[in-house]
């Protein structure tokens, strides 16, 4: 008797389609992404991307930044792609406000000049960090590997500033000593090229001012970053399922009788996706409500952004959703359908977890998904607070992706004609 209740509930499974889905396939694909994503970097720490301002212009600086340059966690850039002329303090902090990189170093001025001192003296030229925080690793990764390339790369400045304390405090060296400690130290920088394994030092070598500049003047940090792709991510949930409406009329017969009026199946479609679109649209507006008045989500200052990016968010969500239930036959095709695509495309787009700790090639495959562009937008309003002309691109790729949605659900769609 056991064995035929077994029996029984693998038939049951196997004729269900939409439970033999959820039960095998979404963990394979979500197994496959998550290892895709945190396995591709096989234990080796992911290269941070470092704008760099040398306002030194020194023989030290530029070794300290071939030093840099050298480190294999680090990705230093210097410019912008369209643009030749070397960043300064203020164009790297634009580059890191645009999202172009998560921190960027200023090398001071005096740099080259400074030595290091043993009597306790603070005259430090302080090094800053302008940070993004919605990358916590970055400016950790950068200020660590600051600290050890001066150390390891640039062991001369340690040197000279190690012979002038001692003179200072010896009472003197004589000129043959100073002579002999001047060939070793030549010698010593032909073997510098030699990589150095590893350093310890106890306290910081050098002085690190380290600045988030776009988190420092918001309440809530995380909810600014993250209210996006929640929101996105449910909007396709609603979509797909409200959708599933279609499914539900043509199975109760309720299809027909609607295509015998004056209704043709384009208008049907043209009503659904407004009603979807306005549904998205109010379930957006009270999630952003709720923000603002619990969570201190900074909606009100950020209206015309909002609108500018939730209309063409729900519009192509909307179509999306109609575009689900136009390949699927029954509603539990739908659920099953939907919920293995909506996590997938919320996993790769963003919504579950920053696109940046993503591997590259990840990234960039992201940018063929639309929620992506969705969340590009809402983090440009709430997040960097760019200028509005930054969505039009965010908005157009929206535009675009949910005309596409809809014209090819109206094609699927025939098949409801035909019958």
């Amino acid at each position: 008797m056991i064995g035929a209740v077994v029996r029984t509930g693998w038939l049951n499974l196997r004729r269900d389609r939409a439970a033999l889905i959820l039960s095998f396939v979404v963990p394979v694909v979500f197994f496959s992404i998550f290892a895709g994503i945190f396995g591709a970097q096989r234990n080796k720490t992911a290269r941070v991307t470092m704008a760099v301002a040398d306002e030194d212009h020194s023989e030290r600086s530029k070794q300290l930044l071939d030093a840099l340059k050298a480190e294999s966690a680090l990705r230093i850039v210097e410019s912008k792609k369209d643009d030749p002329a070397k960043f300064t303090a203020a164009t790297a902090e634009a580059y890191v406000r645009a999202g172009d990189a998560p921190v960027a170093l200023v090398i001071p001025k005096g740099f080259g000049a400074w030595k290091i001192r043993f009597d306790g003296a603070d005259d430090k030229p302080a090094f800053r960090l302008l940070a993004d925080s919605a990358d916590p690793i970055a400016d950790q990764v950068a200020g660590g590997l600051l600290q050890k390339t001066v150390m390891t790369a640039m062991p001369e400045m340690m040197m000279n500033s190690g012979v002038d304390a001692v003179d200072k405090y010896s009472g003197g060296l004589s000129p043959a000593q100073k002579s002999a400690l001047q060939q070793n130290m030549d010698q010593f920088k032909v073997l510098q090229a030699q990589p150095a394994t590893s350093t310890q030092a106890r306290g910081e070598l050098i002085k690190i001012e380290k600045t988030d500049i776009l988190g420092q003047n918001k309440s809530n940090v995380v909810v600014a970053l993250y209210a996006a792709g929640i929101g996105v991510m449910f909007l396709l949930f609603t979509a797909s399922n409200a959708g599933g409406a279609l499914l539900e009329e043509n199975e109760s017969g309720t299809l027909d009788r609607i295509l015998t009026t004056r209704v043709n199946f384009t208008t049907l479609m043209l009503g659904k996706l407004v009603y979807l679109w306005m549904l998205g649209f109010l379930q957006l507006c009270v999630m952003f409500l709720w923000g603002a008045a619990i969570f201190k989500l900074d909606l009100f200052n950020h209206l015309p952004g909002f609108f500018m990016i939730a209309i063409p968010t729900t519009f192509c969500t909307a179509a999306f959703g109609l575009l689900l239930a136009s390949f699927c036959r029954t509603r539990a095709q739908l659920g099953a359908i939907s919920t293995l695509v909506v996590l997938t495309i919320s996993a790769l787009g963003g919504s579950m977890f920053p696109r940046f700790m993503m591997p590259e090639g990840l990234q960039k495959a992201g940018l063929v998904l639309f929620n992506s562009w969705a969340l590009e937008g809402f983090t440009n309003v709430f997040w960097r607070e760019t200028p509005l002309q930054s969505l039009l691109l965010p908005m157009g790729m929206l535009v675009a992706f949910g005309v596409v949605f809809f014209l090819v659900a109206r094609m699927m769609v025939r098949r409801f004609e035909i019958a």
